[in-house]
């Protein structure tokens, strides 16, 4: 008996979650950008602000030759690779984090910085 208590429970904790979670989409409400006047590939360092309640600071806007990306923040480990601190778990996520920075990054009135 107990343990079908308990199954119930958990159950309607998940039905719980499923619902918020359908209902809840986490927005991008702010994008913070700072350009930087460099000689290399790095070419802006964006601040993204979700539900004007938790924000990513250091994504890099870097040049490529197939154009602009994202780089999350990251770290470089002991034996010299760089790994992610904060990154999106799916593309999807990704692809909205990365639309909106390059769309401040290509809005004219970005703010300029001389570094």
């Amino acid at each position: 008996m107990a343990n079908n208590i308990i199954v119930h429970r958990y159950n309607k904790y998940v039905q719980h979650i499923k619902l918020w979670k359908a209902v809840h989409k986490m927005q991008i409400t702010d994008v913070r950008l700072r350009k930087v006047n460099s000689e290399n590939r790095m070419k802006a360092v964006a601040s993204v602000t979700f539900d004007n309640e938790f924000v990513i600071h250091d994504i890099k806007v870097i040049e490529s030759q197939n154009g602009l990306f994202i780089a999350m923040p990251s770290r470089k480990t002991p034996n010299g690779d760089f790994k992610d601190i904060a990154h999106p778990i799916n593309p999807e996520t990704r692809e909205k984090i990365q639309s909106a920075i390059l769309a401040a990054y290509e809005a004219p009135d970005a703010e300029e910085s001389a570094e």
